[in-house]
């Protein structure tokens, strides 16, 4: 996560001319809008192509009743408001508020001084009101959410112009083993400077919340490990233990060859654990989920592609609670216990195809069409994609969210660091050992390799 520390007190209207005259510019509908931060570029995108929030919304709507919270978020939501508590007298006296939201953008508890409290809640900015992107657009509580470190929104920077008089900078806390958002603690201030200390106040609350979580997530790591040695120890069958988000956490000598991971070595630590890659065993692992809640006697089976196959290959699938909260499954290799999985669920992947992908040259956004980019590569956090316009950086870090988000668009990994348009490949050459290459048709014509693993999702995807 970036340095919530680098958020430094501003005015709530710095460069507001440019800021906002970019504003009118790209709510008429144009996308050239230099001058405006990235991160504030891409969320304005999101909130006019994605989710079409009237940028003349004057409040944020009412938040569904529905309350779905784990125990592990109550403790979180509890841990964020007393630390909430304990600055609110300080963020009183600059005329801020502090609130708490939970996954969906509801806020759930706010402090402050009285008058701001109250002007706070003529703009809705008060409990049980949705502040999500997707309902108020661009603002530091729903777009924290959205990103993946501390977020600074000023002035006309927000997406509403109802909201241009207010300066907030929030941060989200993410379960740490999903990734997924729990809660979001943001300081929000009326036409003033954020507190000096709310980099550092935020980065220290979010930082000792998730400590809380990293030593449950361990405990449950522990706790699958325990379960698949008992599982050994009465079938003989491949088995892999898997955490929530599809993560492999142990797995034996014939499920470690399936799935590509190193065969019968804990992973304990959700920050070591191993991805497959297998789109088809996370939609599985997350329709288990959904059913182990209704049911925790539920045991399910379908069928996956795995590496190193040319056919799919039957597992079946048992949830491992603790204390009763699910914590990952059980995955045989070769059985067909339980229920049958709809093959919609099996197959799903983990994000919605977008209809554009969105670039950065310089400060200026760039909106992709799908069928303008060849590849994309991966250097450090940072992805590169190979396009018709050259080669330009991702808005989005992480090429696991890209390989997610494209799989059903004719993308497809290749390499733990290449995602190709399958539409885009000019030819396929053989090495010397058998490996495959593909080049591309692109500028330069560049020369992707297969990785062993990825080679018989690559044959059947091209029919060789």
């Amino acid at each position: 996560m970036k340095d919530v520390h680098r958020l430094e007190p501003m005015s709530a209207n710095p460069d507001r001319g440019t800021v906002f005259a970019a504003w009118e510019r790209f709510v008429q509908g144009e996308d050239q809008i230099p001058g405006v931060r990235p991160e504030v570029a891409i969320s304005w995108h999101r909130c006019r192509e994605q989710y079409r929030v009237d940028p003349h919304l004057t409040q944020a709507p009412v938040a569904v009743a529905e309350i779905d919270h784990t125990p592990e978020h109550d403790v979180v939501f509890a841990e964020l408001g007393f630390r909430a508590a304990s600055v609110a007298h300080e963020v009183s006296n600059l005329g801020g508020v502090v609130t708490i939201t939970d996954a969906t953008g509801r806020i759930l508890a706010e402090w402050g001084d009285q008058a701001t409290l109250a002007r706070a809640t003529a703009s809705t900015l008060a409990p049980w009101f949705c502040w999500s992107e997707c309902a108020a657009g661009t603002n530091g509580m729903g777009t924290a959410l959205e990103a993946h470190g501390p977020v600074l929104i000023r002035g006309a920077e927000h997406w509403c112009q109802a909201f241009h008089n207010w300066v907030c900078a929030g941060v989200a806390v993410r379960d740490v083993v999903t990734r997924e958002p729990i809660a979001v603690l943001n300081i929000s201030c009326w036409r003033s400077q954020l507190p000096a200390s709310a980099g550092s106040w935020l980065a220290n609350a979010v930082t000792k919340t998730q400590c809380t979580l990293k030593r449950r997530a361990r405990d449950s790591g522990a706790e699958l490990v325990a379960a698949f040695t008992q599982a050994r120890a009465r079938s003989g069958t491949a088995l892999a233990a898997v955490d929530t988000a599809g993560k492999v956490v142990i797995a034996d000598d014939t499920a470690s060859v399936l799935m590509g991971v190193p065969a019968c070595t804990p992973a304990i630590d959700p920050t070591v654990r191993w991805n497959p890659g297998l789109p088809e065993l996370i939609g599985a692992a997350r329709y288990a989920s959904k059913q182990a809640a209704r049911n925790p006697d539920w045991v399910g089976s379908t069928q996956i592609f795995t590496h190193l196959a040319d056919e799919p290959t039957s597992i079946s699938i048992r949830p491992v609670f603790l204390s009763g909260h699910l914590v990952g499954n059980l995955v045989s290799f070769g059985s067909s216990d339980g229920a049958q999985l709809p093959q919609a669920e099996a197959s799903a992947h983990t994000g919605a195809q977008p209809r554009r992908l969105i670039a950065m040259r310089d400060n200026r956004m760039v909106l992709l069409r799908l069928p303008e980019v060849s590849f994309a590569e991966s250097e450090g956090n940072d992805v590169w994609l190979s396009t018709d316009q050259g080669r330009l950086r991702a808005a989005a870090q992480g090429l696991d969210k890209l390989d997610s988000e494209l799989a059903d668009a004719s993308f497809l990994r290749v390499h733990r660091r290449y995602v190709v348009n399958l539409n885009r490949i000019r030819e396929i050459e053989r090495g010397l050992k058998g490996e495959l290459f593909l080049i591309m048709d692109d500028r330069t014509n560049t020369m992707v390799p297969v990785s062993r693993r990825n080679a018989p999702a690559v044959r059947r995807a091209l029919d060789i």
